[in-house]
């Protein structure tokens, strides 16, 4: 079988591992392992007895990260899986509880540098852009099959693009004379659809669109909070969760949960008691610190990360 060349800078590496406080014979998971760098700095600090769930639903991710930490042998469990049923993963395992978890929400480097992936708007490749290459949506699927008022609302919500109209229709335009099938096809036409002032300095013209249509893709959105959630409900006293986030809507999802985990009273604060009986499950450790400079410098991609973590109290 050839060898998977799973190339992934881990993001903010020495801080994800600093914010989890790794206890020696403690069970960790990392949610979204990719090509097992973060989880290699994790296992490096259990002993004997820790153990550490690696899920990914990306296959290649997987084989890689089951190369890397082939020598730590039944310490380290790897399952196939959407970081949103974590839950479900702790009880096929037998582990009712966890002393920490981390998810880093980033696409890998080596989606991205993977031209067939379809991931890139810097690569001509099938439009595809889906982490679990065994799900039947695509990319194509959406801006192929998706109506003009759904695709001006996913550039408008999922990538914050202004020109949201202008891209929508000339998809649909395009597309009524032509299947699109590449990603260099549908960069063609975004560059078409926008005012000559739009694509000169700042970003690619076609970096929101693109994030939109992979955060579809790939429900990247909605299953954040409820995981938060449940891997909350799953730690012990003083276990901890990390998150890396790339994007402000995500890390928006990220704070607002953290900060209603750790909130507690719900009533109005016009009420002299409390009367909805809610406890702080959680206070806030990181709150949104960013890479220093050397990763900056090492890794321009990093730049919009963040991380937050909380501790469960």
């Amino acid at each position: 079988m050839e060898e998977i060349v799973f190339s992934h800078y881990s993001v903010m590496k020495e801080e994800a591992i600093s914010a989890l406080r790794i206890v020696p014979d403690g069970v960790y998971v990392d949610c979204t392992c990719g090509g097992g760098g973060h989880s290699l700095g994790i296992v490096g600090k259990l002993g004997e007895k820790g153990r550490l769930i690696c899920i990914d639903r990306d296959d290649d991710a997987l084989a890689a990260c089951r190369t890397r930490l082939e020598a730590f042998g039944d310490r380290v469990t790897v399952i196939k899986s959407n970081f949103e049923a974590v839950g479900a993963v702790l009880d096929a395992c037998g582990i009712p509880s966890i002393d920490g978890a981390l998810i880093d929400l980033g696409v890998s480097s080596y989606q991205l540098d993977t031209a067939e992936r379809g991931f890139s708007y810097m690569k001509d490749a099938p439009l595809d852009m889906r982490m679990d290459r065994t799900q039947t949506l695509t990319a194509k699927d959406v801006v192929n099959g998706y109506s003009e008022n759904e695709i001006k609302r996913i550039l408008y919500t999922y990538g914050e693009e202004r020109f949201a109209p202008q891209i929508a229709s000339a998809i649909v335009r395009a597309r009524a004379e032509k299947e699109i099938e590449t990603t260099g096809e549908l960069v063609a036409l975004i560059k078409n659809a926008l005012p000559v002032k739009a694509l000169t300095g700042g970003h690619h013209p076609a970096k929101k669109t693109f994030q939109a249509i992979r955060i579809e893709v790939n429900s990247e959105l909605s299953v954040i909070e409820p995981t938060l959630r449940t891997i909350v409900s799953r730690l012990k006293k003083g276990g901890r969760l990390a998150v890396i986030t790339f994007h402000s809507l995500e890390d928006r999802i990220t704070k607002t949960t953290f900060a209603s985990l750790s909130s507690g009273c719900t009533c109005p604060k016009e009420f002299p008691v409390c009367i909805c009986g809610k406890k702080p499950l959680v206070r806030l450790i990181d709150k949104g610190i960013a890479p220093q400079e050397k990763e900056l410098a090492e890794n321009p991609r990093s730049r919009s990360a963040r991380l937050r973590s909380v501790e469960k109290i």
